[in-house]
């Protein structure tokens, strides 16, 4: 499965992304107080979220019905079961944002 790498030691910072066969920017963020990182997406420089939290199990964006949005699931998730949560200590080494098909757009 396909997943998206998070650079921890670049952080903050942004880069850009291909899904779907569009071109997005992530920027990701670290609230070191409370262990948790957020991510603002753009598109074609517009930012179309601020400050998503990353939870582990909920899709990134699930929330938001909107076309200018990724056509794919951004799903935190640890294969290996031994997390419940996404923080510093398991992010990009058991939990990864990985990238699913979104198949309620069909």
């Amino acid at each position: 499965m396909d997943y998206i790498e998070i650079e921890k030691n670049l952080i903050p910072y942004r880069f850009e992304i291909s899904l779907a066969d569009t071109v997005f920017i992530l920027e990701v963020h670290y609230n070191s107080e409370f262990d948790f990182f957020t991510v603002d997406l753009y598109r074609d420089r517009e930012a179309l979220v601020t400050g998503e939290k990353i939870v582990y199990g909920v899709p990134l964006f699930s929330n938001i019905a909107d076309e200018r949005f990724p056509a794919v699931v951004i799903f935190p998730f640890d294969e290996s079961g031994n997390s419940d949560s996404v923080t510093w200590a398991n992010l990009g080494e058991t939990v990864f944002l990985y990238l699913l098909e979104d198949d309620s757009s069909e």
